[in-house]
């Protein structure tokens, strides 16, 4: 991206500009200082426009922002960084939240790979909980927000120990009535965290579900210090290959644990958790693991999630019992192959 702001750059006539903290292909994230409230640190994102996008379709992206933009303002939690301010300045739009300081989780995974060892499950499940909590806060609000990019880069772990799920770019607002959403902030999530009907761009339906994939997609990450497939080669190879392991990995991590991280990274919305409260029972509260209203915990749940793969074998091993099982389909079939042969005439039929 061209045209990155520089240190000391004033915005607005208030926010002055210390360093960039990051950038992407839809904009920059700044630190940046408020001069009207002294010692006061913030975090500037930048939202550049498409300039290829025609002008009717930009007037109505700004809108959206500006609209949308004033509902996360609302927004007051403990594990969220609040939203201070939005404007337009110089034809681009601008997000003030809370400046978060400590290092994302990203970081930590990378700091474990790098040392040979992998997050205790005690830590990652605190932090899991603090997540649990954010996401029930914004699903709960009226209409329920979605993130639509959880991935460990967006989560910080602040020095007094408290998550914050940061980074607002991909929100949406459901809208109830016809069972769409509306995006606040246009760009693209990040593959292996994405669900496959958020993969391809808004044409597929999201809701609470798509959280809940990625949140369980981040977990995964978390403990096995690698990301996972993303769900769209996971689909298309799922016949074909071995289902998703955690404790393969990392054997530390407890069965339930790992069963509750799977459920969540279901191909198919309704192979997860209906909502954050069911995820939250499944993987910190030791409740079963539940599907279409059934309890299959332990084996019942490594059919479930072998299901296909169990299928095509029995139809395999049915098969070579027809075939076994058939007069002349197996080892008698050769002969139905070869030519037939007639025995040599007698001498005596020959000179008839």
């Amino acid at each position: 991206m061209s045209d990155l702001l520089t240190p000391d750059t004033i915005l607005w006539s208030r926010y002055r500009i210390v360093d960039l903290v990051g950038q992407g292909g839809m904009g920059a994230i700044y630190k940046a200082e408020d001069l009207r409230l002294e010692g006061r640190l913030c975090a500037v994102k930048e939202v550049v426009p498409d300039a290829n996008a025609p002008r009717d379709y930009q007037a109505q992206a700004q809108a959206a922002f500006h609209r949308e933009a004033s509902v996360l303002a609302r927004l007051d939690h403990a594990n969220l960084p609040r939203v201070s301010d939005f404007f337009l300045y110089n034809g681009r739009d601008y997000l003030v939240m809370d400046y978060v300081p400590g290092q994302d989780l990203r970081e930590l995974i990378e700091n474990a790979r790098h040392k040979g060892e992998f997050i205790p499950e005690e830590h990652i499940l605190t932090w899991t909980e603090q997540l649990i909590d954010a996401l029930e806060y914004l699903h709960q609000q009226d209409p329920p927000v979605l993130h639509r990019d959880i991935k460990p880069s967006n989560i910080k772990l602040t020095p007094n120990g408290t998550i914050k799920l940061v980074d607002f770019g991909l929100v949406k607002l459901m809208v109830p009535d016809d069972n769409r959403t509306i995006t606040v902030l246009q760009g693209r999530a990040t593959i292996q965290y994405a669900p496959l009907e958020q993969i391809g761009g808004d044409a597929g339906h999201t809701d609470v579900r798509s959280d809940i994939y990625s949140l369980g997609a981040t977990l995964y990450h978390l403990f096995t210090n690698q990301p996972p497939p993303d769900a769209k080669s996971r689909y298309i190879r799922a016949k074909y290959d071995p289902q998703l392991s955690i404790r393969q990995t990392n054997p530390a991590v407890s069965p339930q644990t790992e069963q509750a991280i799977l459920h969540a990274m279901g191909l198919h919305p309704e192979d997860r958790p209906e909502n954050i409260q069911q995820f939250r029972r499944e993987i910190l509260d030791n409740a079963p693991i539940v599907v279409n209203g059934q309890a299959i915990n332990g084996w019942r749940f490594a059919v479930w999630r072998n299901r296909v793969l169990l299928a095509l074998v029995t139809a395999l091993l049915t098969l070579a019992l027809i075939l076994s099982l058939t007069p002349g389909l197996t080892g008698n079939s050769e002969s139905y192959l070869q030519p037939q042969q007639t025995a040599p005439l007698s001498e005596a039929a020959a000179n008839e």
